[in-house]
């Protein structure tokens, strides 16, 4: 008869495998029982229900609270990826610290009573910044990434070799939690195909961690992910969403494993966005109608996400057509962004029907802090002497992120104009070489953007030598499909009408640093008297600050930060000026703009980076703030990187933090399709 254990009593097994089996001698098992279609653990047939939650999107100080919300679910399980580039930003310059403590958070799973089925890599996806691979791999420029490419499999190697040694300990064959471990992740779905490849991380997994942990492959239900995504002894996987047939699903995995557990390691209980298409949600009734049908023929299944978390500061990936995701990783998940319960939350608990004893814990309170007034500090080329502390690098071509070193951000491109443009002159992109998004001016006036794959021309006007300045902005690398080697910057030259442009100054801006040693506030303002009007404002720098009291009891809380009249269009008739200020939407009144100034940004609260934030185009229009950054003992500093717009000029603004979030702001997609729910493929 197939057991499945509820959280409390995985606890105590967990505890007693520990305790008296470790102590008796006998050891703690976990395998795949062929024969009569189960897993087996210490002897007993087993299945898990798991949740996938991502600790990298969480604060660590918020780790045990999402753990127990998930334990209290009636999982007994929890998924978890471990991000390559997380943890080694730099060629042997590895970081297991603060929020990257990967052992204390598998410590704290399995102290709260739950396994960990580990999903290591090195690719993972995940919606994570180039899958999860380090940017500096792309030092070779022709490297062929997930493949037996010498140079990748060498980085690979040591990589594996600092990571699978840590993990060793906690493998539940060695008194841990771990019950099973993936190999690379949905590799059906690549074009490689390379068997060698797997072959060899499945002999490199095996030396680093022995024979005895169970090794599993995930792909798509379907026999053409399977074909190049298995590979024998190595336990095959599907994954799919809700809504559809599950027994034709588990069907496609029968075709690589006749027989052994049924797996689904990622059952979708919601969806991924991208900036300037609707907030994805999924039907909670479908969810707990599918759900229950994979337990009741005894499947194992993961539910992705259980929590979806945040892309704090720089680390949302992207899809193609150049598609990058927003800062929330809300997912529509049983718990919010924040952990907050929801509905899909009691009905997934409903449906597992093993829940623990105990009280479930709240949701975390938010607080509205109300409106925070804001001042220009500088512009990005004003404060050019503390954003790049290593200067210009002089190049006759433009240099990627890669050749300056610096793989997130924003990198600076200065240049001369080689001729009068008394005329509008086109300044081009030919080759869609804007990767990804170009902020122009010229002698210091804003002349337009460039994005990547729509916008490659704009029309710039100046004198011979005017100086010209483009802000080059990485929205996030690709992370799904054979574009994953994605470089960024201008990765083509540019034009000025027939002629390429040459003689660059190119300059890496460390701005995080900067921002967390407060240098943009010590410089002192630099900002000129007010320019003349114009839809478009050059990249500038932004700061408030904000006391919270110290005499109200639970604070500091979580809250929302929005930028509620930076949202403006400026028209003109005749020599009369005035300014619209449009909430999200444009009116009929931008038939009379010469043209539209979107927000677009970054923001920081006392130096940690909270992501980008684009209300214009949406559907995110508020950041979730983890009450871990904020202070009551000393004023907040928030600061803001706006990118288009000038809020502040000629009258005062505000960014304001409320207890509501906003993720699903009515827009209107500006791709060429809509992307269809749990079709990995409409990625590509």
């Amino acid at each position: 008869m197939l057991q499945l254990y509820s959280p409390s009593e995985v606890s105590g097994l967990t505890l007693l495998s520990v305790v008296d089996l470790l102590q008796l001698g006998v050891p703690q098992t976990f395998s795949v029982d062929y024969k009569n279609d189960c897993f087996r653990k210490d002897g007993e047939e087993f299945r898990y229900i798991s949740g996938s939650i991502h600790y990298n999107r969480i604060p660590r100080a918020y780790w045990k609270d999402r753990l127990l919300k998930m334990y209290m679910a009636g999982l007994n399980a929890i998924q978890t990826y471990v991000p390559w580039n997380f943890h080694e930003p730099s060629p042997d310059r590895y970081n297991f610290s603060g929020d990257r403590d990967l052992e204390h958070f598998l410590q704290l799973a399995q102290d709260i009573g739950l396994l960990v089925v580990l999903r290591p890599g090195p690719y993972i996806c995940g919606e994570w910044d180039m899958g999860g691979l380090p940017a500096w791999l792309l030092h070779k420029k022709d490297i062929v990434l997930r493949s037996s490419d010498p140079d990748y499999i060498a980085a690979v190697d040591k990589w594996m070799g600092t990571l699978l040694p840590m993990l060793k300990p906690f493998l539940y064959q060695n008194g841990g939690p771990i019950i099973t471990v993936q190999v690379e992740n949905e590799y059906g779905s690549y074009f490689a195909c390379d068997y060698n490849y797997l072959r060899h991380l499945t002999s490199l997994f095996r030396s680093h961690l022995g024979n005895d942990v169970v090794l599993f492959t995930t792909d798509g239900a379907g026999a053409g992910y399977l074909k190049c995504g298995t590979l024998q002894g190595v336990y095959a996987t599907v994954d799919f969403g809700p809504g559809g047939n599950v027994s034709a699903a588990f069907d496609a995995q029968r075709q690589a494993e006749p027989h052994g557990p049924l797996v689904n390691s990622e059952f979708y209980t919601g969806w991924l966005d991208h900036w300037g298409e609707r907030h994805s949600t999924v039907s909670t009734a479908i969810v707990a109608k599918s759900l229950n049908e994979i337990l009741a023929i005894g499947a194992s299944v993961n539910l992705y996400m259980f929590i979806g978390g945040t892309n704090f500061g720089y680390w949302n990936g992207a899809n193609t057509p150049y598609a990058p995701q927003p800062t929330s990783y809300d997912y529509d998940a049983p718990l919010t962004e924040a952990g907050d319960l929801t509905d899909k939350y009691f009905a997934i608990q409903d449906v597992i029907k093993l829940i623990p004893e105990g009280p479930v814990l709240p949701s975390t309170p938010k607080y509205a802090y109300g409106a925070v007034p804001m001042k220009k500090l500088h512009t990005v080329v004003d404060a050019l002497d503390i954003l790049s502390f290593s200067g210009p690098v002089k190049s006759i071509y433009p240099l990627t992120f890669i050749e300056m070193n610096q793989p997130f951000g924003f990198v600076l491109y200065q240049t001369k104009l080689p001729v009068d443009c008394s005329k509008p002159t086109p300044l081009s992109s030919p080759l869609n070489g804007v990767h990804d998004r170009a902020y122009v001016s010229v002698d210091g006036v804003a002349a337009g953007i460039l994005e990547r794959d729509k916008a490659l021309t704009i029309n710039v006007t100046g004198k011979a030598g005017s100086q010209v300045d483009i802000l080059v902005e990485n929205m996030g690398r690709v992370n799904y499909g054979k574009d994953i080697n994605d470089f960024k910057g201008l990765v083509s030259n540019l034009t000025l009408g027939a002629d390429i442009l040459t003689g660059w100054e190119v300059y890496s801006l460390s701005i995080d640093q900067a921002v967390s040693q407060g240098l943009l506030w010590e410089m002192g303002s630099r900002v000129a008297g007010t320019p003349p009007p114009s839809p478009l404002s050059v990249p500038s720098f932004y700061g408030g600050t904000f006391v919270i009291p110290d005499g109200i009891p639970d604070l500091p809380q979580d809250t929302y930060i929005q930028f509620p009249d930076w949202r403006k269009v400026r028209f003109y008739l005749f020599f009369f000026f005035k300014e619209i200020v449009i909430v999200y939407n444009v009116t009929d009144l931008h038939l009379l703009c010469d043209d539209e100034t979107g927000v677009l940004g970054q923001v920081w609260i006392n130096g940690f980076n909270l992501g980008r934030y684009w209300p214009a185009r949406g559907p995110q229009i508020t950041l979730y703030v983890p009450a871990s950054i904020l202070s009551t003992a000393v004023p907040n500093n928030v600061t803001v990187l706006e990118l288009e717009g000038d809020p502040c000029t000629p009258g005062p603004c505000t960014v304001e933090f409320t207890n509501t979030p906003v993720l699903n702001a009515t827009v209107k997609s500006d791709h060429k399709h809509q992307r269809a729910l749990f079709h990995k493929e409409d990625l590509l």
